[in-house]
C-alpha cells in the first residue's frame, strides 16, 4: 500500500502553505485507509505527529471537512466521515453524468497535442496493467479521467469533478478489484480512447458514463463485503438487489 506523504518539516515555512501541506498529508492518510473511517482524530495527537501548532492543523481540518473527508466535532478535533452506501452511490451517479459531459466537450474543445497527452499516458496505464502494477494504474486511472476534464475547458465542470471525486478517491483505492474486472475496465479505456481520437462526442459520453457505472457496481460490492461501510440509509433498488446478491451469491432474484 502507498505510503502517506512525510511530515512537514519543523523548520520555518510559509505559514498560508502550512495548513494545506497539512491537509494534502491527512488526505492521503485518509485515502490509503491509514486514518480509517469513522476514526476520532485527536487534536493533540495530530500536532505532535505532525510537528505543528493547533491553528494550521484546525484550518486543515477545516479543508478537509469542505471535501467531505471530516467531520468537524463540538469539543475540538474530527473524525473521518464514515463511508455510506448511500452517499458513495449518489456521488458516483452524479460523477457519470459529469463525466459524459466532460468527454463530449473535450471532442469539440480539445486539441490534437492535449489528445495525444492522453493517449501517452493510457499506453503507460496499460503498461502498468501488463505488469500488475496496480497502484501506478490507480494513479495514472486518475490522471486520464482528470485531463479529459480539462481539455473539456469548463472550469465550473472541472471545480466540480475535483470536489466529488476527492470524496470518492479512498472508496475507489479500497476496493480492490478482481482480474476480470480489471480486464473489462482496461477494454472500456481502449473504447474510450479511440471515441475521443475520433471525436466521437455521443459515442464517447455513452462510455465514459457506463465506465463510471460499472465502477460504482464494483466499489459498492467491495465495500459490501468488506463490511468497511455504515448504515445503508436510503439506498436505491438497485443497490438493494446488488446487496441481496452479495449476501446470497446463489439465490436468484425476481422482479
Amino acid at each position: 500500500m502507498q505510503k502517506a506523504s512525510a511530515p512537514p518539516s519543523p523548520e520555518v515555512e510559509d505559514k498560508t502553505l502550512l495548513h494545506l501541506k497539512v491537509a494534502r498529508i491527512l488526505r492521503d492518510k485518509i485515502t490509503y485507509g491509514e486514518l480509517e473511517p469513522g476514526l476520532r482524530l485527536t487534536e493533540r495527537v495530530l500536532c505532535e505527529e505532525l510537528k505543528v501548532s493547533r491553528t494550521p492543523l484546525r484550518e486543515a481540518l477545516k479543508t478537509l471537512a469542505s471535501e467531505g473527508l471530516v467531520e468537524l466535532l463540538q469539543n475540538c478535533g474530527a473524525m473521518v466521515t464514515p463511508m455510506t452506501l448511500t452517499d458513495t452511490t449518489e456521488t458516483f451517479k452524479v460523477l457519470s453524468v459529469l463525466e459524459g459531459l466532460a468527454g463530449e466537450l473535450a471532442c469539440t474543445q480539445a486539441d490534437d497535442a492535449g489528445i495525444a497527452a492522453i493517449r501517452r499516458l493510457h499506453e503507460q496505464m496499460r503498461n502498468c496493467y501488463r505488469d500488475g502494477d496496480r497502484e501506478k494504474y490507480f494513479e495514472l486511472n486518475q490522471e486520464i479521467h482528470a485531463r479529459i476534464f480539462e481539455l473539456a475547458d469548463n472550469a465550473v465542470l472541472l471545480t466540480t469533478r475535483d470536489k466529488l471525486n476527492l470524496r470518492l478517491r479512498r472508496a475507489r483505492y479500497f476496493a480492490n478489484i478482481g482480474q476480470s474486472r480489471w480486464d473489462r475496465a482496461m477494454q472500456e479505456h481502449d473504447q474510450i480512447i479511440d471515441a475521443l481520437e475520433s471525436r466521437n462526442a455521443r459515442r464517447l459520453r455513452l462510455l465514459l458514463e457506463e465506465h463510471i457505472r460499472n465502477k460504482c457496481d464494483v466499489v459498492i460490492a467491495a465495500l459490501l463485503s468488506s463490511g468497511a461501510v455504515s448504515a445503508l440509509g436510503g439506498l436505491p433498488a438497485t443497490v438493494l438487489a446488488l446487496n441481496r446478491r452479495v449476501q446470497n451469491p446463489k439465490r436468484q432474484i425476481k422482479n
